[in-house]
């Protein structure tokens, strides 16, 4: 028997989705302009091609599926999923990268799960994932920072760049790549150099990873507002950030030369863009208090242990995916008691 109440997110009906994604847009904004600005054109390349393809995407997997075409298409879902993939690409993909993304986020990961509120993992954390893993040297290609490195590409060099590879006469390769701050530490600590040696590189900002502690920034006032509009709650970033500060803190105070201290964590890489916009997403996220704290916290507490002994530089998407499998445990261990039952059954 089908359930007429659907499946979840249960949006009240004052709160349409389409609403709360296109709020979602707005908090995203900020950090998206300051992206473009610190880190060039590339990464509106990227959102524009992974935008395109999943409303197309979406459009046919809509037909193919009998839904109701202009309900679902401009719901906002698919362009939020975009969004979140576009802005953790490396700004110097191919331009089949973001494709090949918004395909398996929008046609694998949602609508061959039921579509909106039946798919199990994040749409965007998925594809992420998929790509990081089967092309991991074009998931490498990260510009370097304006603030450190002055050579940039145009909008329409970037287009260019994206299409055809080739760049501008009299500009190299080399210099408008960099590794990230995260995986310039991994590296030189594995070389056995102590962490005060690497921070004079200019890959490192004031509190963060140069540039991307700034983009950080706008996404956690974004965040914020997001929580201040009660688009989500605050117990996932809050605790998710608390569990990450927590670890690295200690890990800090015990060997400051080998590992580095929690405001870099939190300011560089995903780490606000997954506390406050991936990890919240209210289908894939518990949907209990208690719930969502633990879920959360084993989020936080898995972004350190990749970052730091894992295999990836940056651990948000798999810690989201992850601890995702444990949401139905979760929601089941964490329900509140229905209100007049009792806890056993009393023998007559």
């Amino acid at each position: 028997m089908s359930n007429p109440a659907g499946s979840s997110p249960f949006i009240p009906s004052s709160s349409s989705v389409t609403k709360v994604m296109m709020t979602v847009v707005l908090a995203l904004l900020p950090g998206i302009v300051l992206y473009i600005w610190l880190f060039g054109w590339g990464i509106l390349t990227n959102l524009i091609l992974t935008t395109t393809f999943a409303l197309l995407f979406e459009w046919l997997m809509l037909l193919i599926r009998d839904r109701p075409v202009k309900e679902f298409l401009f719901d906002g879902s698919a362009i939020v999923t975009a969004l979140l993939l576009g802005l953790t690409l490396p700004t110097l993909v191919p331009w089949w990268i973001p494709v090949l993304g918004a395909f398996f986020a929008i046609v694998v990961a949602k609508h061959l799960y039921g579509g909106l509120g039946y798919n199990t993992f994040n749409p965007a954390m998925a594809a992420y994932a998929v790509l990081l893993i089967s092309f991991p040297l074009e998931m490498s290609l990260w510009s370097a920072p304006l603030v450190s490195q002055p050579e940039t590409l145009g909008l329409l060099e970037s287009v260019q760049y994206s299409f055809t590879g080739s760049l501008p006469t009299g500009l190299e390769f080399d210099a408008l790549t960099s590794a990230t701050m995260l995986d310039h530490v991994r590296t030189e600590v594995g070389l056995g150099k102590a962490v005060d040696t690497i921070e004079q590189a200019d890959v490192f900002g004031y509190v963060g990873a140069a540039g991307f502690e700034w983009v950080n920034a706008a996404f956690l006032l974004g965040g914020l507002w997001l929580v201040y509009k009660k688009i989500i709650s605050w117990h996932i970033p809050v605790m998710l950030m608390a569990s990450l500060a927590l670890i690295s803190g200690a890990c800090f105070l015990i060997d400051g030369s080998q590992f580095i201290n929690p405001l870099i964590h939190l300011f560089s890489g995903a780490t606000m863009l997954g506390a406050f916009f991936i990890a919240t997403d209210p289908v894939t996220a518990p949907t209990t208090s208690l719930g969502r704290i633990i879920y959360a916290a084993g989020i936080g507490l898995l972004i350190y242990i990749i970052r730091i002994w894992g295999g990836y530089p940056d651990g948000v998407a798999f810690a989201v995916l992850l601890i995702g499998l444990t949401v139905p445990l979760l929601d089941y261990y964490t329900a509140p008691k229905v209100y007049g039952a009792r806890a056993k059954y009393e023998k007559s």
